[in-house]
C-alpha cells in the first residue's frame, strides 16, 4: 500500500522496476492497477513473486542489499527498514538479529515492497519522510507462527514511543513491513508538517472494507518557509504542554531536570488557573522532532499526566560557537554569538567560590576574555 500510494503520487514504474532489477534476483514482476476502494480512486501495486522457499536471514537480506546495484539511498533506506524488522523479531523470539530468520517478510514479494517503496520515494526526491498517528486493528491475525493477537508482537515492538490509533476492526491494519517503513524512515510522527503541499496518492489494499476506505495515504510537499529574513538558521521544533493541577513544585522541578538530560532543548513551568478557580501549572519543553514520542512519554511517566499536547514551530537559531577562557586558572565554556555573549554559569560558580570572588565579577571577566579572542 506505501508502494502504491507512492506511485499514484507521480512515481516512476519505470524508475522503480529498473531499481528492483539492480537486486539481480529473478522471479518477480512489478505493475500497477487503478482501483476504487469505498469511492476513492486508488492506485495497488501488483508485486508478482510465486517462489516456494521464503524463509531468509536478516544476513541474507543484509548481503543482497549491500551488493545491490542500487542508488546509495536506496540501499541505506531499505538497509534501515530490514534492521528495525530483525531486531524487533529478535525481541519476539529472544535472539540476536542476526539470527532471525524473516518469515512473511522475507519472502520476495516482501523484498520488492521495501525495496520499491524506498526506489519510489528516490524517484520523488523525498529528503525527509514524516508519518501521522500509526493505526492498528483489534483482535487475531492469521501467521507463519499461526494465531497471533492483534496488532502481532512483532508490529507492537516497533510500534514503541510511537503514537497509535486503535480501530475497532477486526484486520491487520498495520504490518511488520509498514511498521518497519514508519520505524525505519519516518523522522517525525504526529502532526503533519508545515508544507505547502505540491501532490497526494492513495495505496490501495487488496480488500475492499465495507465501511471505509482500504488506502494508505501519501501527501508530498516542500517545506513552508518561515518568512525570516535572518541569515541565522531555522530549525523545526515539537512544544510538548501538560496541565497539571495535583503535582508539588518539587515534582515539577524533577520534572524539568529529567526532560533536560533526557534531550530536551528547553523545559520550563507557567502558572496558571484551571476550573473552579484552581491554581496550577503549564510543564512545557521544546524537543527535536525525533523525540516527540520518547520525551512526551517521560512528560506523563515523572508527572503522572493523562495526556500531552504537541505542536510544530519553528526556532531561529542565533549562529553561534563557544570558546574556553582562563579566570585565574579556572577553565570556563563562553557561548559568543553576533547578539551576546554569555559564561557558562555552574563553571562561573565554582571558579567564584574558589577564588572567593563575586559570581558577577567573574562572569564579566570570563565574557570579556571571550570577546577578545
Amino acid at each position: 500500500m506505501t508502494l502504491g500510494a507512492l506511485l499514484d503520487a507521480g512515481a516512476d514504474l519505470d524508475f522503480v522496476i529498473a531499481t528492483l532489477n539492480g537486486l539481480n534476483v529473478d522471479g518477480w514482476a512489478l505493475s500497477a492497477e487503478q482501483v476504487d476502494r469505498n469511492g476513492i480512486r486508488a492506485t495497488r501495486a501488483v508485486v508478482d513473486a510465486p517462489e516456494q522457499h521464503h524463509h531468509r536471514h536478516w544476513t541474507d537480506i543484509q548481503s543482497l542489499l549491500e551488493q545491490a546495484d542500487i542508488p546509495d539511498r536506496v540501499k541505506s533506506r531499505s538497509l534501515a527498514v530490514f534492521e528495525v524488522l530483525a531486531v524487533a523479531e529478535g525481541k519476539v523470539h529472544g535472539v540476536s538479529p542476526e539470527e532471525v530468520q524473516f518469515h512473511e517478510v522475507g519472502a520476495l514479494d516482501a523484498i520488492v515492497d521495501i525495496v520499491g517503496s524506498c526506489a519510489a520515494l528516490e524517484s520523488l526526491n523525498i529528503d525527509e519522510i514524516a508519518s501521522g498517528p500509526v493505526a492498528v486493528g483489534v483482535g487475531t491475525i492469521s501467521a507463519a507462527h499461526g494465531i497471533l493477537p492483534n496488532p502481532p508482537p512483532a508490529v507492537v515492538n516497533l510500534l514503541e514511543n510511537i503514537p497509535t490509533v486503535s480501530v475497532d476492526v477486526d484486520l491487520e491494519l498495520t504490518t511488520p513491513t509498514g511498521a518497519a517503513i514508519v520505524k525505519g524512515l519516518a523522522t517525525s510522527v504526529g502532526p503533519l508538517p508545515d508544507m505547502t503541499v505540491t501532490a497526494s496518492g492513495y495505496g490501495a489494499g487488496t480488500r475492499d472494507l465495507p465501511d471505509r476506505a482500504n488506502v494508505t495515504q501519501v501527501i508530498i510537499g516542500t517545506a513552508t518557509p518561515t518568512g525570516s529574513n535572518s541569515d541565522d538558521p531555522t530549525e523545526t521544533v515539537i512544544e510538548l504542554a501538560t496541565n497539571l493541577d495535583d503535582i508539588t513544585g518539587e515534582q515539577l522541578g524533577h520534572a524539568i531536570t529529567e526532560l533536560m538530560e533526557a534531550g530536551a532543548l528547553d523545559a520550563w513551568v507557567t502558572p496558571i488557573v484551571m476550573k473552579k478557580g484552581r491554581p496550577a501549572h503549564t510543564l512545557s519543553a521544546l524537543v527535536a522532532p525525533a523525540q516527540t514520542a520518547e520525551l512526551a512519554a517521560l512528560v506523563m511517566s515523572v508527572t503522572g499526566s493523562l495526556g500531552v499536547r504537541t505542536r510544530q514551530l519553528d526556532r531561529v537559531i542565533a549562529q553561534r560557537h563557544t570558546v574556553t577562557v582562563s579566570v585565574d586558572g579556572h577553565d570556563i565554556d563562553v557561548k559568543v554569538s553576533d547578539v551576546r555573549v554569555k559564561a557558562e554559569f555552574d563553571q562561573v560558580t565554582v571558579a567564584a567560590q574558589a577564588l572567593g570572588l563575586p559570581v558577577q565579577e567573574v562572569a564579566a571577566r570570563a565574557e570579556t576574555l571571550a570577546r577578545d579572542l
